[in-house]
């Protein structure tokens, strides 16, 4: 299959990865691996289609079994590269035509790399692309303004929260949500989008103006 005819890219970066990122069986995803997540892939016997970074979080001999194992591999030099080795994956699927982008592994124990790639959603988003942050807890995608967002209800994510990325995100109406809202406005610092359910087999979030987090979450 070409690059052409794949619908979605997958990253996996060097984040918190496990059993849950593991793709289903004869998924026809192009699978990028950031780091150590080109590791991740090849430990689980994905081959990926491009591994990206300057594989500072590996081992030498782990690095070779990465590039036996990938079609394509990138290296970067550690200190002369001035993105993030998920950007650099992200910069990759946007350059290669992909509009529908999930990235694996974006959040972990490291805050400031996991604030940086939630803002890595406005730079795929800015690129005409959907992306999405995915976690074993968590999914996370932005909308900006004037759209209209359809959600189906999802036992895994009970909780919808919704927190805004610019300064304001305004004409916000909910609807099917425990919680409703009619043309509210956020601001940065409010926590009144957090923790709101679905009422209905099926909820609406519509947005006038800003840029808004959708984050779907379960404890």
């Amino acid at each position: 299959m070409t690059n052409e005819q794949r619908k979605r890219a997958s990253i996996y970066t060097g984040g918190t990865l496990g059993e849950w990122a593991l793709p289903p069986e004869g998924a026809d995803d192009f699978f990028i691996g950031a780091d150590r997540g080109a590791l991740f892939l090849v430990e689980h016997g994905i081959a990926p289609d491009l591994a990206v970074g300057d594989f500072d979080s590996i081992e030498p001999g782990q690095l070779g079994l990465v590039k036996a194992a990938a079609r394509e591999t990138l290296a970067f030099d550690a200190v002369d590269k001035d993105w993030t080795d998920t950007e650099l994956a992200l910069r990759e699927a946007i350059g290669r035509g992909f509009h529908d982008i999930v990235l694996y592994g974006g959040l972990g124990t490291r805050f400031d790399h996991s604030l940086a790639n939630v803002h890595l959603l406005e730079l795929a988003d800015a690129s005409g692309c959907r992306a999405t942050l995915a976690d074993a807890h968590n999914e996370i995608r932005l909308l900006t303004g004037p759209a209209v967002c359809a959600l189906e209800a999802d036992p895994r994510y009970p909780y919808v929260s919704l927190l805004p990325l610019s300064p304001a995100a305004s004409g916000i109406t909910l609807r099917g949500f425990a919680y409703p809202l009619t043309d509210a406005a956020l601001r940065i610092g409010m926590s009144l989008g957090v923790s709101n359910q679905l009422s209905a087999r099926a909820g609406e979030i519509e947005l006038r103006e800003g840029k808004l987090l959708v984050i779907r979450s379960r404890d």
